[in-house]
């Protein structure tokens, strides 16, 4: 056996984190989507691209970006734009300038479903993911994961400023 071939191999704890990394994401995605589905009649990519909307300067996006922060192909994207359009919770916006360009922008409409789902889905991340780990491990787990390729997108997990959150408390 050759020392490529024996360094190639991912075996042992190696392994073990591999797929648990991927069977842990898959499960929490999953759970994260049928909560949201039920609850707000939005997934998790709907949500997601509703909050960075809600989070850029003027609540609009151009849709190359849109597709780079969310990591869905060109076509990808526009078919969830598109849904988004239809359901109210964005429009499409032309370019003054550039005829080549097309942002997304968040309605009012949208804006108001994502702050009344995004409680419900800081609750689901607690539970699903945030509680199993003390706050030290969670300090630690965020300064590893930090490493993979995607990771540093700085940001909040709702809509709203500083200044004004979302009321989540339980009534």
């Amino acid at each position: 056996m050759s020392a490529a071939s024996e360094t190639s191999r991912l075996e042992g704890t190696a392994l073990e984190a591999w797929r648990s990394y991927l069977q842990s994401h898959a499960a929490i995605l999953r759970e994260l989507d049928a909560e949201l589905l039920a609850e707000h009649g939005m997934t998790t990519r709907d949500y997601e691209v509703l909050l960075y909307l809600a989070q850029a300067d003027d609540q609009r996006l151009p849709m190359s970006a849109l597709a780079e922060r969310t990591m869905l192909t060109r076509s990808g994207i526009t078919r969830l734009v598109d849904g988004l359009v239809h359901t109210g919770m964005i429009e499409r916006v032309s370019c003054a300038t550039d005829a080549r360009v097309s942002y997304a922008r968040i309605t009012a409409t949208g804006y108001e479903k994502l702050r009344s789902a995004g409680c419900s889905h800081v609750r689901s991340i607690e539970r699903l993911f945030l509680a199993r780990f003390t706050p030290e491990e969670t300090q630690l787990l965020s300064s590893l994961l930090s490493r993979l390729p995607g990771a540093s997108q700085p940001g909040a997990c709702t809509a709203g400023d500083a200044q004004a959150p979302p009321d989540c408390s339980v009534s």
